[in-house]
C-alpha cells in the first residue's frame, strides 16, 4: 500500500521595527528608478509604497522581503533563526 502524507505549515512573525524605512533609503541610495525596482522585484509602485510606509495589511511576507533584498542588494537583517 502506497504511503501518503500531510504536509505542516509552521508560520512565524517578527518584529522589525523601522523596516520601511531601511528599505526607502536603500532605495533611494539605487540609482535605478522606482519602475525598474519594481519591475525586477515584481511589486507595483502602489505596494512598493506601501511596504516603505509600513502600511500593509497584517505583516509582509518573507519572500516579498527577500526579493526587495535581491533587487536593492540589501540584507536588512531579519531571520527567523529559532
Amino acid at each position: 500500500m502506497a504511503k501518503t502524507y500531510m504536509k505542516v505549515r509552521r508560520t512565524i512573525e517578527k518584529e522589525a521595527p523601522g523596516l520601511g524605512q531601511q528599505i526607502k533609503k536603500a532605495r533611494e541610495a539605487d540609482r535605478r528608478s522606482l519602475e525598474a525596482i519594481c519591475a525586477e522585484a515584481g511589486l507595483s509602485r502602489v505596494y512598493w509604497y506601501d511596504i516603505e510606509k509600513e502600511n500593509v495589511r497584517d505583516s509582509l511576507p518573507e519572500d516579498t522581503l527577500r526579493k526587495i533584498e535581491k533587487v536593492l542588494g540589501v540584507n536588512f537583517g531579519v531571520n527567523f533563526d529559532v
